[in-house]
């Protein structure tokens, strides 16, 4: 089942995005942070009672018609089922008024290219790439983040 997260869901959202061992990791305040005041703009999904996986995101204050995704984790026992892919489109979905997506996704993150890449072929959306952040202003030897702008988007 996949919906809205709620405050004590950031736990779960947290120790998640600790285990994959790619996201950088916020603090266990922001997770409860984000679940309580971005809820309407994020998901979870759930195994029964256990959230298996999450996707963060907000619109941007000077788009609002666009979606950032911040970002998405899957616990390691419910990996390779689909389940970020149903949590992207259940969360734009949800999502009143947006016509496009925003992520921000480091050269060698194979898997989010490709989730995103997915996720604009189902919606017949045009992915447009370019730096947004260099390495060099991310520091401490991290790679560019490249914004994929995907859209517009069909519902």
């Amino acid at each position: 089942m996949i919906g809205r997260p709620t405050v004590s869901d950031g736990v779960a959202c947290w120790r998640i995005a600790a285990a994959s061992g790619v996201l950088d990791v916020n603090s266990r305040y922001a997770y409860l942070l984000w679940c309580r005041d971005f809820a309407a703009t994020s998901v979870v999904a759930r195994d029964g009672a256990d959230v298996i996986g999450f996707v963060t995101g907000f619109r941007r204050p000077d788009e609002p018609s666009t979606l950032v995704v911040w970002q998405v984790a899957v616990d390691e026992v419910a990996r390779g089922r689909g389940v970020a892919g149903r949590m992207l489109d259940a969360l734009f979905d949800a999502v009143p008024d947006v016509g496009h997506l925003e992520t921000t996704i480091t050269p060698d993150n194979e898997g989010s290219i490709a989730l995103f890449s997915r996720f604009a072929q189902r919606r017949g959306a045009e992915v447009r790439r370019s730096e947004l952040f260099s390495a060099e202003l991310l520091g401490a030897g991290h790679e560019p983040e490249i914004l994929f702008r995907i859209g517009p988007v069909r519902h």
